[in-house]
């Protein structure tokens, strides 16, 4: 419940992705590519638990929170483990990030030190990004083009626009799922003083950010194939915006926390299947 497994799908999507294009482009090391996958999602599970133990710590979390239980908030766990858990998964992901150094050098490095500090950061410090609003920006960047770019890079020590195009619509669609999270805790978020993009400019502002998140994502095939005139199937992907539509109505009429709970869910299982349909596409 802690490491909140529905969300690493955010993790596993662009790793999925840069794999796939390293792979159909015959340039692939699978060793480096599991290593990729583990260490994003010890990022990502570490995030989860920092989010837990330090939205507990500053008040955000409390008793008339609407969204999946935290468990330091509701005294499952006490606050001392979960601080002591996402240290331990910070570490061994440190570690992961040290040995695809070793492969890909000082690019990687940057990245690997910039995630996990962002991990901490975003609901750590004086100024968190998540408080800030600036949440999106960093779910976007580092589970978008960061993220595939440096999977496909440190396997194949090459990089194109066409990698760094196809890591914007995962990007896309993971800051959609933190939209609806912000969304769904817009109450909770602006009385304990959190200022999403929610909070600062309305739930109509997060609706029309999560409607152009996901019509946008789906989009990218077609700009990626427009660029390339090549790999053709790649326009699989675009299907994620018909499958998107319910959701999306969802999301411009519910605001109690159980249906957005359940878009948010549906949201996380639209990441993968693109993830899917993109990497079979490019493959073939």
């Amino acid at each position: 419940m802690a490491i909140r497994p529905k969300t690493l799908t955010a993790a596993v999507a662009p790793v999925l992705i840069g794999t796939a294009m390293a792979f159909g482009d015959g340039i692939h090391h699978l060793p480096t590519a599991f290593l990729c996958l583990f260490g994003a999602i010890l990022i990502q599970i570490g995030t989860n638990l920092a989010n837990d133990y330090f939205d507990f710590k500053k008040g955000t979390d409390d008793v008339d929170r609407i969204g999946p239980t935290r468990v330091t908030q509701a005294g499952l766990i006490s606050p001392e483990v979960v601080k002591f858990a996402f240290i331990l998964t910070f570490v061994l992901s440190a570690l992961v990030c040290i040995a695809l150094v070793i492969r890909g050098g000082w690019p990687i490095a940057v990245i690997g030190i910039l995630s996990i500090i962002s991990g901490i950061l975003y609901t750590a410090g004086p100024k968190p990004l998540g408080y800030m609003g600036l949440g999106d920006v960093f779910v976007f960047v580092f589970f978008g083009p960061v993220a595939v770019a440096g999977t496909y890079y440190v396997q194949s020590f090459e990089m194109n626009m066409a990698v760094i195009l196809a890591g914007v619509a995962p990007g896309l669609i993971s800051a959609g799922i933190l939209t609806v999270n912000n969304l769904r805790d817009i109450v909770g978020d602006k009385k304990s003083g959190k200022k999403t993009l929610a909070v600062r400019f309305g739930r109509s502002f997060a609706q029309s950010e999560y409607l152009f998140s996901m019509i946008a994502a789906s989009l990218v095939p077609v700009l990626i194939y427009a660029l390339i005139q090549d790999h053709l199937p790649i326009l699989m992907g675009t299907v994620v915006s018909l499958l998107a539509i319910p959701i999306m109505k969802k999301v411009l009429v519910s605001t109690d926390g159980p249906a957005l709970n359940l878009a948010l869910a549906k949201t996380g299982k639209l990441l993968l299947i693109y993830s899917v349909l993109f990497s079979i596409g490019w493959i073939l």
